[in-house]
């Protein structure tokens, strides 16, 4: 049988000797401290009890304040309070519940007494345990409803017009995800809108979040109408001539990064993006970069991958900031690889980063396809995790347009 710990309420005045030997030889686990220890020390440092023994002119509030905090860190313990003399301060311990020896402190008495004691502490651990469990139960079912809402707002097919390639891949850290991406037409299907994207944070807070700036990208981006935009007014300066499907383009972000700025700026989430849309005819592509990790362009004669830099911040940080736009073009045989910090971030069990080095080690050369390109970094992440925590979302999209037309194109689709 275990034995019963107790904790001895170091407090004037002392246990008297008779109590003291009959504890011993009931061999409980004795540990004396005082009120303020137990009040304002370290949780940590606080035994796991069973029973707490006060001298009965302890305040009982300040006793129970005492076992509340303790409840915190190792479950309720049963107060007993004793007395020689002042029978008349057991009073207030009674009503507050508290048990109670007298003398004479016969170690039989005793014993028994601080065994019951035990066992009510135990069964309370029991119950608290139980309720416990079930309540992680219940939590891990709403992650589950969680992860299943998620899926749905992640396109199960990918619109990928004839002529071209999409291979995504996406592993969550955790059941819920704050990366996300999208791929959909617009500006009557003569456009394809490409999204990656990556919110601050992982776990609930930032899936809704990614629920919310998915949701306002893409309604945005297709309700903007087919409005050319010379770019002159909006990029600096440069001259160019109206593209097809910068409106909608500029119209998402600037309007999503507005809303967040100006209706959850406090919460202090943000998202970095990749945004492009594509000309599938020319194979012209106009991006909005908000502080994402530059995309990287491969081209079919290899060589350095080419990096897509930022043409602006992060959405949900600043109010009325300006997004330019970057224009890229994808000629037959290359590649345009869109990734989130998950896959340079990948952590080994040491702690190290697989790197942007290393990432672009294996991407130098030829591509294949986007397949080729995504599977070759995805199985270097899993290699280099090892065996250790998946520490962040990873997402990786490739858009590739293969040297000669394969005909119609199935679709894409993500792979988990």
């Amino acid at each position: 049988m275990p034995s019963t710990t107790v904790i001895i309420l170091d407090e004037y005045p002392p246990p008297p000797p008779e109590l003291l030997d009959a504890l011993r030889m009931m061999d409980a686990e004795l540990d004396t401290r005082t009120m303020v220890e137990l009040l304002y020390g370290p949780l940590e440092e606080l035994p796991v009890a069973d029973v707490l023994l006060v001298p009965a002119d302890c305040d009982g509030e300040s006793v129970r304040t005492t076992v509340r905090r303790l409840r915190r860190w190792a479950g309720t313990p049963i107060v007993v309070v004793w007395t020689v003399a002042e029978f008349g301060a057991l009073e207030e311990h009674v009503r507050l519940g508290h048990d109670y020896l007298v003398p004479p402190f016969l170690p039989a008495l005793v014993g028994a007494r601080l065994h019951s004691c035990s066992e009510r502490a135990g069964l309370g651990r029991t119950l608290r345990e139980a309720d416990a469990r079930a309540e992680l139960r219940g939590y891990e079912k709403e992650l589950e409803i969680g992860r299943e809402i998620q899926a749905g707002f992640l396109p199960e097919s990918l619109p990928v017009p004839d002529g071209w390639e999409i291979d995504v891949r996406f592993r969550p850290a955790r059941q819920v995800a704050g990366d996300f991406y999208d791929v959909f037409e617009i500006s009557r299907g003569r456009r394809l809108a490409v999204v990656v994207a990556d919110v601050c944070d992982k776990g609930v807070g930032a899936a809704l979040f990614m629920a919310l700036i998915r949701s306002l990208l893409r309604h945005t981006a297709e309700n903007s109408g087919l409005q050319h935009l010379m770019a002159a007014g909006r990029t600096g300066g440069s001259r160019r001539t109206p593209v097809v499907g910068a409106t909608p383009l500029l119209n998402a972000v600037t309007a999503t990064n507005g809303y967040l700025t100006r209706n959850h700026l406090r919460q202090g989430y943000f998202a970095t993006l990749f945004f492009g849309v594509l000309d599938p005819r020319t194979g012209s592509l106009v991006y909005i970069n908000g502080g994402h990790n530059p995309p990287l362009l491969l081209r079919a004669d290899g060589g350095s991958p080419i990096p897509l830099e930022v043409t602006g911040p992060a959405v949900g940080v600043l109010p009325d900031c300006v997004y330019t736009l970057g224009y890229a073009q994808l000629n037959p045989g290359d590649t345009l690889f869109v990734f989130t910090d998950g896959v340079p971030e990948a952590r080994c069990p040491n702690g190290s980063f697989l790197g942007d080095e290393r990432m672009l080690e294996l991407l130098a050369g030829t591509p294949v396809s986007g397949k080729d390109v995504v599977d070759r970094i995805d199985l270097a992440v899993r290699e280099h995790t090892g065996t250790a925590e998946q520490h962040d979302d990873v997402t990786m999209l490739a858009l590739h347009r293969p040297r000669a037309a394969r005909g119609p194109y199935a679709g894409g689709k993500a792979v988990a």
